[in-house]
C-alpha cells in the first residue's frame, strides 16, 4: 500500500511538472502584444473567428450566391453612374446635414425653425412669432420633394447625391460643426460624416468642410478642429483635396463669417512666419475666407488667407455678393495670388423664419435669375464657382427637389417647371463652365 502511495504520488509530481513545462513553453511562444492582453484586441479577436467560423460554414452555393448579389449590386451601381454627367470638381454646392425628424433622430429639428424676431423692438411685435409645426408645416418657403427628412436617413442621403450627380456638381461644402457642437437649431451632426463620405465616395463625389463660426472659436482651437477633420477623414477617397500652383496636394477648408476674428488671430494660425502656424504642418490647408464687405479684402489678405468666397445668393446684399463687383474681385485676388470663388444661387426668400424680411427676397424668375448669376460668375473667370445652396431650405436657396404642397401653411414651387429644373440648369452651366476652364488654360 505504502509502495502504491509512493508510485501516486511520483505520477501526481510527474503531471504537474509536466503541465508547468507546457505552460512555460506555450508562454514562450505567445507575443506580448496579443490580442488577449487587451479587452479590445480580444473581441476584434472573437470577431475575427466568428467571421471564418461563419464563411467555413457557408456552402459553396452560398458563397456563389453573395458574389452574386455583390456584382449584381455593382452592376445597378455602374448603370446608374453612367446616366449622369461627369462631375465637375470646380463646381461646388453648400451641403446642411441639420435636418431631422421623429423616425431618425426623435423630433423634428430644424424643420420646426423659430420664425426670428425683427432687431427692432418697436418693429418686432408687428411680425408672427413661434415655431413652425412640421411635417406640413415647415421652416422654408419651399416644400422639399423628399418630405420633413432625416439628414441621417441613408436613403436620403443616396437621393442626394443621385440629385448632386444630375447637376454635374462634383463637391458638396458640408457645413461642419466641431464634435459635440452644434448651431443654435440643430443636434452634433459630426458622427454621420463617415456615411455621407462612404455615399459620395460611391457616387464619385468629394467633401469638403465648410467651417462654422462655432461657439469661441480663435486660432488655437482651428487648428485642433483642422487637425481633427485631417487626422479622422483625410485619407478618405471623398475627401476633397486641390492640387495647388506650387504642386502640393491641400484640402480646402471654406469658413464662414471669418470675419468674426480679426486678422490678427487669423495671421497666428495662417502665416508661414508665427511660431504656431499650421504651415508646413501635416495639417496645412487651403484656407478660403468670406468676402462680406469691401474693406474684408485687405483684412483676408494680412490674415494669410489662400482665397475668399461670397456665400450669399442675394445680388446686392453685401459688398461681396453684389455681381458687378466680382471682376475687380478676381482681378485683386489675381494681384495677390488668392483663389476667387464667387457664391451663385437660384434665388433668396426667408420670410418663413425672418417675416419682416421681405427686402432681401429675390425671385427665381423661373430659372432666369440663377442663369444670370452663373452667367455673371463665368465672366469673371473664377478658379471655383461655389452654389448657393443644395438645401438650405430656410433662405429659399436650394436647387433641391421641390414639390406643390397643399395645406394651411402656403408654400411657393417650381412650377411650370419641373422639381428638377434647378438641377438641369446646373448640369448645363457646369458643361458650359468646364468647356471655359479649358479655354482659359490653352
Amino acid at each position: 500500500m505504502a509502495r502504491f502511495r509512493r508510485k501516486s504520488c511520483i505520477t501526481f509530481i510527474a503531471l504537474v511538472l509536466l503541465v508547468l513545462i507546457v505552460t512555460v513553453v506555450l508562454k514562450a511562444l505567445t507575443p506580448e502584444d496579443s490580442p488577449f492582453d487587451d479587452p479590445v484586441g480580444e473581441e476584434l479577436f472573437l470577431e475575427r473567428r466568428n467571421d471564418i467560423q461563419r464563411k467555413n460554414e457557408k456552402t459553396p452555393d452560398q458563397i456563389k450566391m453573395n458574389d452574386s448579389v455583390q456584382s449584381e449590386r455593382d452592376a445597378q451601381l455602374e448603370a446608374t453612374l453612367k446616366k449622369f454627367p461627369p462631375p465637375n470638381y470646380y463646381l461646388h454646392a453648400f451641403y446642411y446635414a441639420w435636418y431631422g425628424n421623429p423616425k431618425y433622430d426623435g423630433k423634428y429639428i430644424h424643420w420646426d425653425h423659430p420664425q426670428l424676431p425683427h432687431w427692432d423692438f418697436k418693429v418686432a411685435p408687428g411680425y408672427p412669432q413661434g415655431r413652425h409645426s412640421p411635417p406640413d408645416d415647415i421652416g422654408a418657403n419651399f416644400y422639399p420633394s423628399l418630405g420633413a427628412y432625416s439628414s441621417r436617413d441613408p436613403s436620403v442621403i443616396e437621393a442626394h447625391m443621385q440629385q448632386l450627380r444630375t447637376a454635374a456638381i462634383g463637391v458638396m461644402a458640408l457645413s461642419w460643426y466641431p464634435p459635440d457642437m452644434k448651431d443654435d437649431n440643430g443636434e452634433p451632426m459630426d458622427d454621420f460624416v463617415p456615411l455621407l463620405l462612404e455615399v459620395a465616395h460611391k457616387y464619385h463625389i468629394k467633401v469638403a468642410f465648410h467651417i462654422e463660426p462655432y461657439k469661441g472659436r480663435d486660432e488655437v482651437n482651428m487648428f485642433t478642429n483642422v487637425k481633427y477633420v485631417i487626422e479622422k477623414y483625410g485619407e478618405h477617397p471623398a475627401f476633397f483635396k486641390y492640387r495647388t500652383n506650387t504642386g502640393k496636394l491641400l484640402p480646402l477648408f471654406y469658413v464662414y463669417d471669418s470675419y468674426l476674428m480679426n486678422s490678427e488671430q487669423w495671421a497666428k494660425l495662417l502665416k508661414h512666419t508665427e511660431s504656431n502656424s499650421i504651415r508646413d504642418t501635416p495639417y496645412d490647408a487651403i484656407f478660403i475666407a468670406l468676402l462680406v464687405e469691401e474693406k474684408h479684402k485687405r483684412d483676408i489678405l494680412t490674415a494669410g488667407f489662400d482665397g475668399l468666397y461670397t456665400y450669399f445668393a442675394t445680388n446686392g446684399f453685401s459688398y461681396g455678393s453684389t455681381q458687378r463687383n466680382w471682376d475687380s474681385i478676381k482681378s485683386f485676388c489675381e494681384d495677390n495670388n488668392l483663389i476667387f470663388i464667387p457664391s451663385v444661387g437660384p434665388g433668396y426668400i426667408d420670410t418663413s423664419v425672418r417675416p419682416w424680411n421681405f427686402q432681401n427676397t429675390r425671385n427665381r424668375i423661373n430659372g432666369k435669375y440663377y442663369e444670370t448669376s452663373l452667367s455673371a460668375a463665368l465672366e469673371a473667370r473664377p478658379n471655383f464657382i461655389s452654389i448657393t445652396s443644395f438645401n438650405e431650405w430656410h433662405e429659399g436657396t436650394q436647387i433641391e427637389m421641390a414639390v406643390p404642397k397643399t395645406s394651411q401653411t402656403v408654400y411657393l414651387d417650381y412650377l411650370p417647371n419641373k422639381p428638377t429644373i434647378y438641377l438641369e440648369i446646373t448640369r448645363k452651366w457646369a458643361a458650359i463652365f468646364g468647356g471655359e476652364r479649358r479655354k482659359w488654360q490653352d
